[in-house]
């Protein structure tokens, strides 16, 4: 099974949509706090519809506790500094797919820290912005 990992989620209903996903794929979803909302906001649990009781969702204090607690063996940054596209990788049993915050993506410190091989391109053509 897949991990998704969400890094300061900013927006609530997006983080709403993704706890529905992984509802329905059966992804372990892990928030890396802080939030940019509190937890019980109405927004996100209209997103996430009744789906929160079926998605086991882990909260983090930050990334390093993130590291600690799960050891990801192999972690993934899905940035617009990325190469090659996160669609060209034979994603495994175990990963871990993490996305930064909606207006901000990924800080530096994370994404220096990680090999090349590990940061994927994740960006669509048509979008207006394009965070890292």
């Amino acid at each position: 099974m897949l991990n998704i990992v969400l890094y300061e989620p900013e927006i609530p209903p997006n983080t709403g949509n993704i706890i529905r996903l992984c509802a329905n794929t059966g992804f372990r979803l892990h928030i890396i706090e802080p939030m940019g909302f509190a937890w019980d906001d109405k927004r996100l649990r209209r997103a996430g519809l009744d789906y929160h009781e079926f998605t086991a969702v882990t909260r983090h204090h930050d990334f390093r506790a993130f590291l600690e607690a799960e050891n990801p063996q192999r972690l993934f940054a899905l940035t617009t500094k990325g190469t090659p596209a996160h669609s060209a990788v034979s994603y495994q049993d175990g990963d871990y797919l993490m996305f930064g915050p909606e207006t901000r993506g990924l800080p530096a410190s994370i994404l220096d820290a990680l090999p090349a091989e590990q940061k994927k391109k994740f960006a669509f053509r048509w979008c207006r912005t394009a965070a890292a």
